[in-house]
Order: C-alpha cells, then sequence, then structure tokens
C-alpha cells in the first residue's frame, strides 16, 4: 500500500558527507513520522533519526550534531544529511515511516535500504 524508495548511499572517506533521500507513495492520507535506521554488518539494527509531522527532530547520541534529518510533507520525502562521516557509521540505512492511508487504517513502512560505506 505503501511504497518508501531510497537514493544516495555510498562510498565516502572519513569526514566527508552524504546526502540520504527517501520518498514514500502510495495511499497515503498522512504520515505521522518519518525516521531512519541503519545496521552494521553482525549489529542489530539500530535507530538514527526521527522527524515528525511538525518537524520536530530527534537524534540518537551517537550521531547528534553530525548527521541532519528534515522532510518535506508536500513530497511525502525525507532526508537525511549526513557529515563528518567517521567508518563506523558505516551500515544499511533504512527509511521508515507510519501514518494513515486514505481508507483509514494505520501504516508502517521501510524501505529497502542503501548501503553507506566510510573508509578510514
Amino acid at each position: 500500500q505503501v511504497q518508501l524508495v531510497e537514493s544516495g548511499g555510498g562510498l565516502v572517506q572519513a569526514g566527508e558527507s552524504l546526502r540520504l533521500s527517501c520518498a514514500a507513495s502510495g495511499n497515503i492520507f498522512s504520515i505521522n513520522s518519518m525516521g531512519w535506521y541503519r545496521q552494521a554488518p553482525g549489529n542489530q539494527r539500530e535507530w538514527v533519526a526521527v522527524v515528525t509531522i511538525g518537524g520536530t527532530t530527534n537524534y540518537a547520541d551517537s550521531v547528534k550534531g553530525r548527521f541532519t534529518s528534515s522532510r518535506d510533507n508536500a513530497k511525502n520525502k525525507v532526508y537525511l544529511q549526513m557529515n563528518s562521516l567517521k567508518p563506523e557509521d558505516t551500515a544499511v540505512y533504512y527509511c521508515n515511516a507510519d501514518g494513515r492511508l486514505v481508507a483509514g487504517t494505520k501504516f508502517v513502512s521501510w524501505a529497502q535500504g542503501t548501503q553507506v560505506t566510510v573508509s578510514s
């Protein structure tokens, strides 16, 4: 019912920046929160950032001050600007969204994931 498509991953050196984008489409009535998670090899998926419909943002301590998330409600898009990247930021990054469909039911959807690799 709801599809999330990510873009923007890649390979960078430590200290460089990347910007991830995620677009939601489908029978969407409203999106409450849009957020980002990541999963490194051998680790569990961890929360990175969230943006509420009102624009309030929260970040994991590990990325606070380096990552910034924003959203475009009119386009159902969310972005993750990642600065001062570190090798430990290497992971598959997943976009996530929750809200309501046109039919009234709630939804929670995940994107396919995009690889971010930071070399030292």
